[in-house]
């Protein structure tokens, strides 16, 4: 009796475990063939509360691997979104920079392919009017484009990402709420592109909130970043634990578990 119900333990722990990883996801938008990943999440729930992750410019990287099955333990379906698809992949920070480029410069194609990674975490489970989109670096300033773009999220949270927009551009009212996490020394951030982002914030009536983290630069989330502040991109610890905390407390505000 005592091997059976171990058996059976084992069997439910073993496909816990094994609907908790992360999958491949082929999809398209237009003519290009995109691969996401997707982790459901580890409880079950009503509400199918969804994440749309946006990773940095490298692409689909160890870190939004590791945030994307953090979250999934913590109750939500999570969806990995390729921005450049098959034969786009950049190779270096060179090519990166020239095809996250790209993107910024022309925000309808960005919001194209936003979209389409948000519409298959719909298919994969989430509920359509339960999602919030989170980006980091590239994908931080992607996020801010789904808002713009008045895409179907309940809200966004950016972590140290470009904040910035053309100025021709005409400030439309975002009715998702914004969560900024910026790192109080980024270097690639303006203090400008700050104050034109706040007044943005302000004129198109935005719910927002923005968190500055002492002692912090560009990609302090990332581990793989390294620890020298002086290159302008850095991980600090403390940083990305009280972001992720707040992430945290941002979710459980805007989602229904």
């Amino acid at each position: 009796m005592k091997n059976s119900i171990a058996l059976i333990f084992a069997v439910i722990l073993f496909s816990t475990t094994m609907n908790a990883q992360l999958k491949p996801v082929k999809y398209s938008e237009g003519s290009q063939n995109l691969n996401g990943l997707f982790i459901k999440s580890a409880k079950k729930s009503n509400n199918n509360p969804g994440i749309l992750l946006l990773p940095a410019w490298l692409g689909i990287d160890n870190a939004s691997k590791g945030i994307a099955e953090d979250l999934s333990k913590l109750g939500y379906h999570v969806f990995i979104a390729d921005i450049y698809g098959e034969g786009n992949y950049p190779k270096n920070t060179g090519e990166a920079g020239k095809q996250a480029g790209f993107y910024k410069a022309n925000h309808e194609a960005y919001q194209k392919r936003i979209n389409a990674a948000l519409q298959e975490l719909v298919k994969s489970g989430a509920n359509a009017d339960n999602i919030v989109a989170i980006g980091y670096c590239f994908g931080g300033t992607g996020v801010l484009e789904a808002v713009r773009g008045n895409l179907n999220v309940k809200g966004i949270a950016s972590f140290h990402g470009g904040l910035g927009k053309d100025a021709a551009r005409k400030t439309e009212p975002i009715s998702a709420k914004v969560l900024i996490c910026h790192g109080a020394d980024d270097p690639f951030v303006s203090k400008d592109e700050i104050t034109s982002f706040q007044q943005e914030m302000r004129d198109s009536k935005a719910d927002w909130q923005m968190i500055y983290y002492a002692n912090s630069v560009h990609s302090f989330t990332n581990p793989e970043a390294g620890n020298d502040n002086s290159k302008g991109a850095a991980y600090n610890p403390i940083a990305a634990k009280r972001s992720f905390g707040h992430l945290q407390l941002f979710l459980n505000e805007v989602l229904k578990k």
